[in-house]
């Protein structure tokens, strides 16, 4: 039997290959340097896939704060607009009662004047006997309003004792002289009219009551006196309507020379 050399040299040869790589050290094995590699990129891999997801996270949290934010200012949008509803329907509703109460106090007021002596007043009677002084000043003012100026003249001298502290006495006071000067009654008026100037100096009708203290004296022939108390409420009250009445008196007394 021949023994061909190729075949002795082929065991040989291999176990020299594995003694080799056996002997090698592990930082220099191929092997391990190629695992170490795909170990080092996996973790990699993992890492970007690690912080991708916290990235979605983050993102995903924020626009649940957001949404968060806008639903909340909806509510306080909802809260605020349901606030002022309600506050608008409370003075509708206080509007609406004070009108009602308003119109009923006009409505008694008309029927107890209408109910007493065929709708006149004895002197000393109130038109609303147990009333509030607002019940009888609006009927007092409701009998001015019907033109019947007698009774109402008695209403509200009445008013002025009953009431003497009511925050409606001046005006209670200024439609008594009122009363007076429609019917004529200059004299009286006059005396009224200075009442509203004396008892009340702060009052809202003070010019007024000066233009129509002008317009007695004025009717009286009482020519200076007319004009003082007319211009004083030119230089006193310059920008009311009683300041522009005024001045038309003025110039007529200067063009009928008096």
């Amino acid at each position: 039997m021949t023994i061909r050399p190729s075949n002795l040299l082929w065991p040989t040869t291999a176990a020299l290959f594995l003694g080799g790589c056996a002997l090698m050290p592990p930082a220099e094995d191929p092997v391990l340097i190629k695992l170490d590699e795909l170990e080092r990129r996996l973790q990699s891999i993992e890492r970007v896939v690690k912080n991708q997801s916290l990235v979605n996270l983050t993102q995903q949290v924020s626009a649940t704060e957001r949404r968060g934010d806008e639903l909340q200012g909806r509510v306080e949008e909802l809260e605020h607009d349901s606030e002022n509803a309600i506050e608008r329907r409370r003075q509708l509703y206080i509007d609406i009662d004070a009108r009602i109460q308003e119109l009923e106090t006009a409505v008694r007021a008309r029927n107890s004047v209408g109910v007493m002596d065929g709708g006149t007043l004895r002197p000393g009677q109130l038109p609303m006997p147990g009333g509030s002084d607002r019940d009888n000043y609006q009927a007092a003012f409701e009998l001015l309003k019907d033109q019947r100026y007698e009774p109402a003249a008695l209403a509200f001298e009445q008013f002025l004792v009953a009431f003497p502290d009511s925050e409606l006495a001046d005006n209670a006071q200024y439609w008594l002289a009122e009363s007076h000067y429609v019917t004529q009654q200059f004299d009286k008026a006059l005396k009224e009219f200075e009442t509203v100037i004396g008892r009340f100096p702060g009052s809202r009708k003070v010019p007024d009551a000066l233009l129509k203290i002008g317009y007695c004296n004025y009717e009286l022939l009482r020519w200076d006196a007319a004009r003082a108390s007319l211009a004083r409420v030119q230089s006193e009250y310059p920008e009311t309507t009683a300041a522009r009445l005024a001045g038309q008196r003025l110039h007529r007394m200067d063009e009928e020379e008096v």
